[in-house]
């Protein structure tokens, strides 16, 4: 494991581990915080080895919002300015491999970017949300981006206009996450996320998250040609091609490891 108080990396079992560890100010959006999320982004995704990234919190709380003393793109100590939050934001929307989400508790403002971001969100069943921006005066601008697009205007509005706190259970009620589990077994049930993120081939994985996200923005006529294509250079491809021939042959595919 790797990192500087800030934040926390780790690789184990082609899982990229990016743990926020400022657990006395709720890992707070700091500068340095985004700074080093931000590159531990960029490492997971150019290590071969990594199939997966996971994001996650220490302490009580997953992610407090911005760090109104120290807020992202801002000068930091020692000099040079900070990547903005929407640059982290896109690193996620951008990432080739999956990014998954473990909300290990309160996740409030800003902090709901990063899961409003995430292709995968698991979260503690018992943890509390809030979009808390409107009881100091200001509005979820720049995380409304990625969080509404889940959420829909129906709960959007409501949660966007009132602040009111939610639990893990109800975020997966209103689309922001997946699954919603005893905190006891939130990281089991990432484990198994991966777990199955890694029967599917690299490839096909990492054109399947872009799939998602381009066929929303076409519509039927470019979505049915352009999907098309998609799917003759997928069958076309090495990857296609040895996931058909494990399946012919009645074995694993190249890229399942054993045991």
């Amino acid at each position: 494991m790797s990192g500087t108080e800030a934040t926390l990396y780790e690789v184990r079992k082609g899982a990229a581990w990016i743990t926020l560890n400022r657990p006395e100010n709720r890992n707070a959006l700091s500068a340095i915080l985004v700074n080093e999320l931000y590159a531990h982004l960029s490492e997971a995704n150019n290590d071969p080895t990594v199939r997966s990234i996971v994001i996650t919190g220490n302490g009580p709380a997953f992610c407090a919002g911005a760090d109104l003393k120290s807020p992202p793109g801002q000068t930091i100590d020692g000099g040079g300015q900070s990547i903005p939050y929407p640059d982290v934001l896109k690193a996620i929307l951008d990432s080739e491999k999956p990014v998954i989400v473990a909300v290990n508790g309160a996740a409030f403002a800003g902090g709901l970017g990063l899961i409003g971001a995430a292709d995968i969100v698991i979260t503690a069943e018992d943890v509390q949300f809030s979009f808390s921006e409107v009881r100091i005066g200001v509005i979820p601008a720049v995380i409304s981006v990625v969080c509404l697009p889940k959420l829909g205007t129906h709960h959007g509005m409501k949660l966007f206009l009132t602040g009111e706190r939610f639990t893990g259970a109800q975020a997966v009620e209103y689309g922001l996450a997946h699954r919603a589990v005893p905190k006891s077994q939130l990281v089991a049930a990432v484990a198994e996320e991966i777990d199955m993120i890694n029967l599917g081939g690299p490839k096909a994985v990492s054109e399947s998250k872009k799939l998602v996200r381009r066929v929303a923005e076409l519509d039927i006529a470019q979505g049915f040609a352009e999907t098309g294509e998609w799917s003759v250079r997928m069958f076309k491809s090495p990857e296609g091609a040895e996931g058909m021939a494990a399946f012919r042959e009645k074995r694993k595919p190249s890229w399942v490891q054993e045991g």
